[in-house]
């Protein structure tokens, strides 16, 4: 028979011996750093050059479209995006003119921009361009000649040195028109401006 003093420590054992056997609790995960943001506000201005031709007779709307920032994007006088970084948009509308009556036109839109790999979504004021059979054209928004330059200037803080670059790149600003369609060719020039602040990461 097991004497009384010995129970306590019979029970001690089998104590130690249901911790030995629990399975540890694993560690609890570390807490993700936020990503600091910076909130571009609602009308700066967005310069992008145009990667993708849009072509009223040949991309349907809703089509997507590639291009790149020419210049950076600030807020604060900080950079927030710098230049080269890509843009994605949007053909919000295409419309083919008709044989007799009628008359092409576009409107873009920007759609995302991306940094550090990764696509933000942001709105934007839109690109219009209207041809005819006629051969005049309506467009807003799209910039050229020296008012392009001027434009790329201000941004970078040199209107005149901007003023002098609009004498060489003027023809890169202008739309195409071929016959009843328009068409807006790569390396296009085209400001657009946020519609609502914009939040994206810090740099």
């Amino acid at each position: 028979m097991r004497s009384p003093k010995s129970l306590p420590t019979v029970l001690l054992c089998g104590l130690m011996a249901g911790f030995a056997g629990a399975s540890p609790r694993p560690p609890e995960p570390a807490a993700t750093p936020q990503q600091k943001m910076v909130t571009v506000p609602a009308g700066t201005s967005v310069l992008v050059r145009m990667l993708d031709a849009v072509d009223s007779s040949k991309n349907p709307p809703g089509s997507r479209f590639t291009a790149i920032l020419e210049t950076n994007l600030t807020a604060n006088g900080a950079v927030v995006v710098p230049k080269g970084n890509t843009v994605y948009g949007r053909l919000a509308q295409a419309k083919q003119a008709g044989r007799a009556t009628g008359s092409s036109e576009l409107q873009l839109e920007l759609t995302d921009i991306v940094v550090n790999g990764t696509a933000y979504p942001i709105l934007t004021s839109d690109y219009q361009v209207k041809g005819s059979s006629s051969g005049k054209r309506s467009t807003k928004r799209v910039l050229g000649g020296a008012g392009l330059g001027a434009a790329i200037g201000a941004v970078a803080g040199n209107a005149g040195k901007g003023a002098a670059i609009g004498a060489t790149v003027g023809a890169v600003g202008s739309v195409a028109q071929k016959g009843q369609s328009v068409k807006v060719p790569s390396e296009t020039l085209i400001e657009f401006r946020l519609q609502q602040p914009a939040p994206l990461p810090a740099r």
